[in-house]
């Protein structure tokens, strides 16, 4: 199920070779349930894309006053040019 775009704060973890380095990015987010994994999460980031949010392994989202964390297990670019990462709760 997909849920309203909703504007977010978010600010996700990369890994370089100087070590993880943090980006952050004020942008609309989709919440969505994982399908036969109740405890993950799913995000859906529409384009335009934040940079390198294609290469994320960490993310903390806040979105309509709650606060979601955890490890980008999976990323998919949709047809529609946007981003659904799977996160996997802290």
């Amino acid at each position: 199920m997909t849920h309203l775009m909703s504007p977010a704060h978010l600010d996700y973890g990369l890994d370089t070779l100087f070590g993880r380095i943090t980006k952050c990015v004020d942008c609309a987010v989709g919440l969505e349930a994982v399908e036969d994994d109740p405890f993950r999460f799913a995000l859906r980031v529409p384009a335009p894309l934040p940079e390198d949010l294609d290469q994320a392994k960490t993310v903390v989202v806040t979105v309509e006053g709650r606060r979601l964390q955890g490890t980008v297990r999976h990323i998919e670019r949709l047809d529609d040019d946007s981003l659904k990462l799977e996160v996997e709760p802290d």
